[in-house]
């Protein structure tokens, strides 16, 4: 009977013990993924200060760090947030990206999405964000931040995006597309 109970109490603590420990490590994970997403946000405003007023002028935007490979074949992914300016809300989120063509290399990219409208910000958020067969061509090294931000800049649905090439070197031109999406595990 003491064996039953201790094996009782000891498989409970165990499944707390998890539970907690599960807990700490998505509050490290949300943690690292902000504070990524803020020094991204910082680096788009250092290659084009304008940007910081558009920013605060905005409902809403997301900001995601992405590193990518690409051979003939590409992919790239990352996580990011956005965030609500009406009621200061953050929501984690993925992208993830994924190109055919004549290309070659790797990369580290920052992506912001500013959005227009409350509405727009609401639909990338719940219903995630997907960008099919957009064709791209360049060669970038991520020495002229100013001239990745602008070069990297595009019209979306309900608002813009802008892209700003970290690190890294992609050649070639290829056909790809994007998705963004809600991160079920770190909200």
């Amino acid at each position: 009977m003491q064996r039953r109970t201790f094996l009782i109490i000891g498989s409970t603590l165990a499944a707390l013990g998890s539970s907690v420990r599960a807990e700490a490590d998505k509050s490290a994970k949300q943690s690292e993924i902000k504070e990524k997403a803020m020094q991204a946000l910082q680096d788009f405003y250092k290659a084009d200060p304008k940007l910081k007023d558009v920013v605060a002028k905005a409902p809403g935007y997301a900001v995601f760090t992405t590193y990518g490979l690409s051979f003939g074949f590409g992919g790239a992914g990352g996580k990011g947030v956005a965030h609500d300016a009406k009621g200061g809300k953050v929501t984690y989120m993925s992208i993830a990206q994924a190109s055919a063509g004549l290309q070659a290399g790797a990369s580290d990219t920052r992506y912001l999405f500013v959005f227009d409208n409350s509405q727009a910000f609401a639909n990338f958020v719940d219903k995630g964000w997907d960008a099919s067969a957009s064709a791209a061509a360049g060669v970038g090294a991520g020495g002229d931040n100013t001239a990745n931000v602008k070069a990297g800049a595009g019209n979306i649905q309900g608002g813009r995006m802008y892209a700003l090439t970290k690190a890294g070197l992609q050649a070639g031109a290829s056909v790809s597309g994007m998705k963004a999406w809600k991160d079920k595990d770190l909200n």
